[in-house]
């Protein structure tokens, strides 16, 4: 159903967007000004006319060079980088390409983003997961110039007149971290700003956000990571974190800061500890238009992938009521994933007749199996917490090891977001063999990919060739001796958060409800076509990341106008957008989406 549409679509789009000039930009800048200035420099591209304007003449080589031979001669410096650093150390190479973008990025940000939306499949892993991990890890020997906003706990009481230093009078997307659980990295403090500034680019380059309209951002609190307290590069507080009602009070201030500057702008919370993931996501989603990506995207692409195991199984979808789920990781992915799981079961019963509810989850974390005879049990787990009574497997008590569940329970799913690189190891996999599933599901999600509970290739090689496969991380596809390819798909994020921001900012949504996450989750569940059911795929190719973030978009934006949480946006109020049929809800989001073109400048004089 979508194959062939989603090619058409992508043709269409790229004839269209590629003859539009929008424009012309009014500037108060001029001569070196505008070289120096990453959105309004062109290069060598400024045609001789606007070089007159700006008074750019002599300070430019004569040529002048088009958009597209600036795109050409930036992909042959890539390639020839990655020609020249072919025998280096993986982290080398990452670092070396995350480089080449950044330095465009630094001075030519439209051209920046046509080489990145162009390339996306090739530069997703470099300017997102997994390099950006690498990225954050080393940001104090990377740093250059200052992207985005830092907000710390030196500026309490600052905030509201501090957030008029960002020079954009309009924001549509601000991305928050305040470092404390980067990626399955830890606390990097403020090193964690590398986090918005790649979920950003990806923002512009999946859903078409306006990149002079974000703003990454990082709430500076300290850090415990000793050794970056003793790192003289460090840019950070240095001192530990602040706790309780002290934490609460600067992301208190940080929120109502920016939304009395821009009411209608979306906020993405983005690697935060999992109390605090929360805390914050309870505290804030019924006040302003925010989600948590790790708690609400990550269980919105977990779900999607569940759905396509159970499709691959060649079942109708309302079997995902007899699959059996395990879950390493009580984090607040783990969670997360576990109760949206939960509530599309409640969903699938009550269309469902003389089928009994039944805990069909079984969740460890770093001690084993959780079960309700923990005496420490989280509140958070308690509602999957396995008891006595029907359901049970026998012999299965408080703390069983994952080899010890994945034998017993023969799940049709082992999904992972634990954080531990290897977890699921050869024994593991091997019992999965046994599972009660024709063709069990392996999801080892963690990020980065030296913290994937397993290889791509260790699954098919121990689990077997007809195993679904999904990862957070980028694998290649596994051969087989037998000609057939075992496939890997990304389970990431980007294919749900970009469309959730982009769907609440373009129907106007004061909040983000849960129905419009379960419509995101099911247009993206629903994507995929038999065909590629068939053969193990269950996540698009990132290719395709418009078309699907267009789609995506737009199931958000009806669920916010009949769940009657639009306010519309720009010229769209809500009755004009709960007029609009399905097709034209998707028309509406892609005609909204932004696309890297030179306009023309003018100098107010």
């Amino acid at each position: 159903m979508w194959g062939l549409a989603r090619v058409a679509w992508n043709l269409r789009q790229a004839r269209r967007f590629s003859s539009v000039i929008s424009g012309p930009y009014i500037v108060q800048k001029r001569g070196t000004d505008i070289l120096h200035d990453p959105w309004f420099n062109k290069d060598t591209a400024f045609p001789l006319t606007e070089r007159d304007r700006l008074g750019l003449r002599g300070l430019l080589p004569p040529r002048v060079i088009s958009f597209e031979r600036q795109y050409d001669r930036f992909m042959d410096s890539y390639r020839s980088l990655e020609n020249n650093t072919r025998n280096e150390h993986p982290n080398v190479v990452s670092l070396a390409k995350w480089r080449i973008l950044n330095r465009l990025h630094d001075r030519n940000e439209t051209l920046y983003y046509r080489v990145l939306i162009d390339n996306i499949k090739d530069f997703a892993p470099v300017i997102y997961t997994p390099t950006v991990g690498l990225v954050c890890q080393n940001y104090g020997g990377l740093f250059r110039r200052p992207r985005g906003m830092y907000f710390s706990a030196k500026d309490k009481g600052e905030m509201k007149s501090m957030i008029y230093n960002w020079p954009s009078k309009q924001v549509d997307l601000i991305v928050l971290t305040d470092g404390s659980r980067i990626l399955g990295l830890g606390d990097l403090g403020v090193q964690g700003i590398g986090i918005p500034i790649g979920k950003l680019d990806m923002y512009v380059a999946a859903a078409g956000i306006n990149p002079q309209r974000i703003l990454p951002v990082m709430l500076d609190v300290g850090t415990n990571n000793p050794k970056l307290l003793e790192d003289n590069l460090y840019l950070g507080l240095r001192q530990p974190r602040l706790e309780g009602d002290e934490y609460l009070s600067i992301v208190d201030e940080f929120m109502e800061a920016a939304f009395s500057r821009w009411p209608k702008a979306v906020v993405q919370f983005e690697d935060f500890q999992m109390k605090w993931a929360f805390e914050t996501l309870q505290r804030y989603r019924k006040r302003f238009c925010m989600f948590n990506d790790d708690v609400q995207g990550t269980a919105g692409v977990a779900l999607a992938g569940l759905l396509g195991a159970v499709r691959a199984q060649g079942r109708p979808l309302d079997d995902f009521l007899h699959q059996k789920i395990v879950v390493v990781g009580a984090g607040s992915a783990g969670l997360g994933v576990l109760s949206t799981a939960k509530h599309a079961v409640l969903r699938m019963l009550r269309n469902c007749k003389n089928v009994t509810a039944h805990n069909q989850f079984w969740l460890l974390d770093k001690n084993g199996l959780v079960t309700k005879d923990r005496a420490d049990l989280d509140p958070a787990a308690a509602p999957f917490a396995r008891g006595s009574g029907p359901g049970e497997v026998e012999g299965l008590s408080e703390g069983a090891s994952l080899l010890e569940v994945v034998k017993k329970v023969k799940p049709h799913v082992l999904l992972g977001l634990s954080g531990v690189g290897g977890i699921f190891d050869e024994q593991v996999l091997k019992a999965m063999r046994e599972s009660d599933s024709p063709r069990p599901a392996i999801f080892a999600m963690s990020n980065p990919t030296m913290n994937a509970e397993c290889t791509a290739a260790d699954a098919f090689k121990y689990a077997g060739e007809n195993i679904v496969f999904a990862s957070g991380s980028p694998f290649d596809d596994v051969e087989f001796g037998n000609g057939q390819v075992g496939h890997v798909n990304q389970a990431n994020n980007m294919y749900l958060f970009p469309g959730i921001g982009l769907g609440a900012l373009l129907s106007g949504a004061r909040i983000i409800s849960d129905g419009m996450l379960q419509a995101a989750a099911g247009c993206l569940a629903s994507y995929i076509t038999d065909d590629e059911i068939e053969r193990g795929i269950i996540f698009p190719s990132i290719s395709s990341i418009r078309h699907i973030t267009t789609h995506v978009g737009a199931a958000v934006v009806q669920a916010a106008v009949a769940e009657e949480l639009a306010e519309g946006h720009g010229d769209m109020s809500s009755k004009e957008l709960a007029d609009l049929s399905k097709e034209e809800t998707v028309d509406y989001v892609a005609k909204n989406m932004w696309y890297p073109v030179y306009s023309p400048l003018v100098h107010e004089k």
